[in-house]
This record gives structure tokens, C-alpha cells and sequence, in this order.
């Protein structure tokens, strides 16, 4: 499912927790979740956090037939059905790619709170058209990812994982844009642990990261999603 109707066309492969979406018996969608790429980074951003206290939301696609706010009913019972099934679990990360898709508007419809903004030159698009992320390059060095007469990533670059040297010998681009993170507390006494700012979400436009469905957001994100950010509820990747 979540190859056939995610955007990027790729599962990720170390997740962990795999939730369908039926409607009438037809499974409509997936949400896929499992641990960060570097857990390590994540974990100071909410203080105290034990290794086995947060998961990320890795990837969520949704077939255009199921019915409107479905995104939102799904994974406000996933939430629900997590918190029960997995109480040791107390906040869940996810990030909205502001490159290639949107800018989370979902997220901020479903109650997680906006902790980053920043700008992405970590994704190239290959001259076949594939995006590939400067991570999965790094923590698959020697894979023969775009090959060049058989060269690995690590080939290329020589053993210094260097972007740019992989981008000019495989013909590719970096492609610019935001990546906008979002946390959602599945445990409300874990908000006040938070290690980092929650930006107003006026905060996209001001940054000119705005995007839906691939295209810069030309309206206010103010227009479609409240200003204040609740500490519970639902929650969605677009």
C-alpha cells in the first residue's frame, strides 16, 4: 500500500508497527511506524526520554477514494489504540517534507505541535527521476544506489559520505526545499519536557516553507489550521 500510494513509492524499511485502513472490508491506506534513523539525535527533545519512549511516524498514505477527514479518524484511533496497546510510548516525531509534499497541514489539524523549520539539501534527484536521501546513502554506503560503472556512495566520495561529490558524478540535483518536524505527546505530562520551541505555526509562512501536494503555498496556513496548539489528539503526515 504504501508503495503503491506514497508519494516517494519507497517503505521504510526499519519500521516496526504496520496499521491498515479499511473501509467496507477494502484496505484504503497504511501508516507505517517504527524508530528514528538516529535515535540518538531525537531523544533530547524531550527531556528524560528512555530509548524505548517515542516512535515515528515513518510514512502514512491514504487512497484518494476513502472519505474526507479519514486521515484524521485513522490515526486518531491509532493514537488511542497505541497509548493502550503500548502505554511505555509517551511521544511520536514525525516530519513533514516541505521539499516534495507538504507542509504537515494534517499534523496541525490533529494536535501535534510545530518544534522545527529548517532548510533541506539532503535530498537529490537522480537523472531517472528516483530522490534519494543523503541518509539512506550514508547508512547504506557500499549499496549500489544510482550506479556509476558499478561505483558505491562509498566509491564516490572516497569514504567521506561528501553530497556534493556524489551529486556531480551521478549527473544529479540537490533539491532544495524545508523540512518541517512535528511531535505529538501521547502522554500530555511530557509536553513540559519539551527541549525546544513550539513555533506558531504562522512560522511556515514567515520562512516561505509553505507547501501542499508538491506546490508552494501561495494561501496562509493560518486559513486552513488554527493558531493554537492542543497537547492531544489525532495526527497525520501529508
Amino acid at each position: 500500500m504504501i508503495r503503491a500510494l506514497h508519494y516517494s513509492g519507497k517503505t521504510v524499511q526499519n519500521s516496526q508497527l504496520h496499521l491498515g485502513v479499511f473501509l467496507d472490508g477494502k484496505c484504503g491506506g497504511a501508516m507505517q511506524f517504527g524508530p528514528s534513523l538516529d535515535k540518538r539525535k531525537m531523544l533530547g527533545l524531550v527531556r528524560g526520554t528512555r530509548w524505548n519512549e517515542f516512535i515515528e511516524l515513518n510514512r502514512m498514505a491514504f487512497a484518494d477514494w476513502l472519505p474526507r477527514n479519514s486521515e484524521s479518524r485513522a490515526l486518531g484511533f491509532a493514537f488511542r489504540w497505541i497509548r493502550k496497546q503500548y502505554p511505555h510510548l509517551k511521544w511520536v516525531v514525525s516530519f513533514a517534507d516541505g521539499t516534495q509534499c507538504g507542509d504537515g497541514t494534517i499534523y496541525r489539524a490533529s494536535g501535534f505541535v510545530l518544534t522545527g523549520i529548517n532548510k533541506s539539501f539532503n535530498l537529490v534527484r537522480l537523472p531517472s527521476g528516483e530522490v534519494i536521501h543523503k541518509m539512506t546513502l550514508e547508512s547504506n554506503p557500499l549499496q549500489k544506489r544510482a550506479e556509476l560503472n558499478g561505483r558505491s556512495y562509498y566509491d564516490i566520495t572516497g569514504g567521506k559520505y561528501n553530497l556534493n561529490s556524489y551529486v556531480n558524478a551521478v549527473g544529479g540535483v540537490i533539491a532544495p526545499g524545508f523540512q518541517l518536524r512535528y511531535v505529538l505527546f501521547l502522554d500530555a505530562k511530557y509536553r513540559d519536557r519539551l527541549t525546544v520551541p513550539v513555533l506558531p505555526f504562522s512560522e511556515i509562512d514567515r520562512r516561505g516553507a509553505g507547501m501542499y501536494k508538491g506546490v508552494r503555498r501561495v494561501q496562509s496556513v493560518e486559513s486552513d489550521t488554527a493558531t493554537i496548539q492542543v497537547e492531544e489528539g489525532g495526527a497525520n503526515p501529508t
